[in-house]
């Protein structure tokens, strides 16, 4: 079973999410993963194709949360990106392969420009 967030506080300063969860475990989900990553059809693509990376987003900043039901949170980015929603397990899977998902991120970034 999934973890469960219990506490997260948008480190504006830092710009990470620190997600803190029900078994113990925290991260610091960098809001640059959390907007090019985003679990939005924007994002991810519509229909299987994936779009061209988001870049340009380094200094992402959080403007709010809004709470989806029990399972997930809206995050409203300060360039206007809002439409994705980021589940409990999608934070969890953020927090837990910062790193790597970045590193394919920034991959994907120099592929497109050659």
């Amino acid at each position: 079973m999934t973890p469960h967030p219990i506490k997260l506080r948008f480190r504006k300063a830092d710009k990470v999410l620190r997600a803190e969860f029900d078994n113990d475990e925290t991260f610091d989900i960098p809001f640059e993963l959390l907007r090019v990553e985003s679990p939005s059809a924007e994002v991810q693509g519509h229909g299987g194709q994936r779009p061209p990376p988001v870049t340009g987003k380094a200094d992402i900043g959080v403007e709010r949360a809004e709470p989806v039901g029990q399972y997930a949170i809206r995050i409203v980015f300060d360039d206007g990106h809002d439409s994705g929603f980021f589940t409990w397990s999608k934070l969890y899977d953020f927090g837990k392969n910062s790193e790597a998902l970045m590193a394919a991120y920034r991959r994907r970034v120099a592929e497109h420009a050659a």
